[in-house]
């Protein structure tokens, strides 16, 4: 597991005094900045979160630092990280993202179908991207109970039923 687990991201700037636009990818958008500080991918700088209103697309935030456009301009399209230990326990059931991706997944046979490259949630549903030896083309598969039975994170494994492939 990453100590740090990606919360949201900046879209751009919002008017004319260093406010930014946040998309948060938390259950609950206003959460995010309870989970302040939030880091640069890299860690090299930290911000402390101030919402202010919601926005087209997101959220309005005052960042730590943050003062003019073009500061906020500057910034558009980096991730925000929070520390894991600020983030709530979640059920059994759930899990985060970041846990995810690069566990290797198998068949209910038991073959390793590859490892799970990326997870895309295009408002339907989350869809694993799985990549593998010998694959000719990436598997995507809905991270459902029917297609995905089992999740062990500890041994670093997903069971996966996906439907016949046609190669």
């Amino acid at each position: 597991m990453t100590e740090r687990v990606c919360v949201g991201a900046i879209a751009g700037a919002f008017g004319v005094r260093g406010e930014v636009r946040l998309k948060s990818f938390t259950s609950q958008p206003n959460d995010i900045a309870a989970y302040a500080p939030l880091y640069t991918e890299d860690g090299s700088r930290s911000f402390t979160v101030r919402l202010t209103r919601p926005v087209t697309g997101g959220l309005g935030a005052r960042l730590s630092g943050v003062e003019t456009r073009e500061q906020a301009e500057a910034l558009k399209g980096v991730t925000l990280w929070a520390d894991r230990d600020k983030l709530p326990a979640l059920p059994d059931d759930e899990f985060y993202h970041a846990d995810l991706i690069g566990l290797s997944v198998h068949d209910t046979g038991g073959a390793l179908l590859g490892k799970v490259r990326a997870i895309y949630d295009h408002g339907a549903g989350d869809i694993l991207e799985i990549h593998g030896p010998g694959r000719r083309r990436v598997l995507l598969l809905p991270f459902t109970r029917a297609f995905v039975p089992t999740v062990d994170l500890a041994a670093g494994r997903i069971v996966a039923d996906p439907p016949d492939e046609q190669e």
